[in-house]
């Protein structure tokens, strides 16, 4: 295969810009290609190597985001990865990602996706590019579910542990200010 005439890079972490991930022949080799919004780069590392960087550049490891989203959403195949749940990088396999043809996709970036045919779909990015992936639309849509429980289950245990310190370091009076007044607030007035 004739390598795409897009920069070699050596180093890189999986950001808010990144979409995809994509495996390349090069040589006997599999390389990366990452499309980001307004780019694309050659990595000399596996999609999934890259995936694995990215985690430890965010304080975790692989594996332990693995076993993360088993705890949280009970997933043991084609896991979701939570990359950056702070950043809302949360990225999910195409196959088994022990495949070599397994592309990685950005969950916040996918806006639109329709079948291609019993084998592909088409994706549209948030940069408005239209790709035609090499995965079943069940497939692909199945992945998104499972990214999007991921991401709302993690979003959920950010929010109350936000609140339990925020009761902590405030008190009750933190929750009394933070709930709207309304028809809750005026009944317990009016029952005080």
């Amino acid at each position: 295969m004739i390598m795409p005439r897009k920069p070699l890079i050596e180093e890189y972490e999986i950001n808010p810009c990144t979409m995809m991930i994509m495996p390349i022949e090069y040589g006997s080799k599999i390389y990366s290609r990452i499309f980001e919004i307004d780019d694309e780069y050659i990595s000399p590392f596996k999609p999934i190597e890259i995936i694995k960087k990215s985690c430890i550049y965010f304080g975790a490891s692989y594996e332990g985001r693995k076993e993360a989203t088993k705890r949280l959403i009970g997933i043991t195949h084609k896991v979701p990865i939570a990359i950056s749940s702070h950043n809302f990088i949360n990225f999910f396999p195409t196959t088994s990602p022990n495949n070599p043809a397994c592309m990685w996709i950005s969950y916040e970036h996918v806006v639109f996706h329709e079948r291609a045919d019993s084998k592909h779909t088409n994706v549209t990015f948030s940069n408005k590019n239209i790709y035609t992936l090499p995965v079943s639309f069940n497939s692909f849509e199945n992945q998104l579910l499972r990214t999007a429980l991921l991401k709302t289950k993690t979003m959920q245990r950010m929010e109350e542990t936000e609140r339990k310190a925020m009761y902590y370091f405030h008190g009750p009076r933190y929750l009394e200010s933070s709930e709207r007044k309304g028809e809750y607030g005026r009944y317990i007035n009016r029952k005080n």
